[in-house]
């Protein structure tokens, strides 16, 4: 193994040395010297954490801290996207409630019928199987069909009572 590998341990050795499962990080620790070195720099910033205390808060740090959130809180916010993003973050949320309900209800609507394709039916024309639009296919062939043959007609008519002169 390398040192980064050995290095990730330092801390579980610093935090319990006398644990067995950090006899291999002790023995690389003692034959490498830069290891050795980061180690012993961790432990000396381990004891200055541990020598250090944290300051104790003024006595009047409470009240100070009362006064400031009165004052943020009486100061008027500067414009409209301000007044609604206090509103936003401070209020329980009680007036957005049946709004964000109708908001939720509506989006299950228009997710549900996309779904559940109901986009179709706001189309002018219901959609049609195959079987149906072959069979208008073939009336409208059909229909075709008997207008060709009464043109036809028509025109056999006309050329018998009236020969083409030659």
């Amino acid at each position: 193994m390398n040192c980064k590998d050995y290095q990730s341990d330092f801390l579980d050795l610093l935090l319990d040395p006398g644990a067995p499962a950090n006899s291999a990080a002790r023995g690389h620790i003692e034959s490498c010297a830069e290891c050795r070195q980061e180690f012993k720099s961790l432990e000396a910033t381990f004891a200055l954490l541990d020598d250090w205390k944290a300051p104790e808060p003024s006595a009047y740090f409470d009240q100070k801290l009362a006064v400031r959130l009165r004052e943020e809180q009486a100061l008027a916010p500067a414009g409209w996207f301000e007044r609604l993003k206090s509103r936003l973050l401070f209020n329980t949320g009680r007036q957005f409630r049946p709004a964000m309900a109708g908001a939720l209800a509506l989006a299950l609507v228009v997710g549900g019928g996309t779904f559940a394709n109901v986009s179709g039916f706001l189309r002018s024309t219901p959609p049609t199987s195959a079987t149906v639009q072959d069979l208008q296919l073939l009336d409208k062939n059909e229909q075709a069909l008997q207008t060709m043959d009464q043109l036809l007609q028509d025109g056999t008519a006309d050329d018998v009572a009236n020969p083409p002169s030659s």
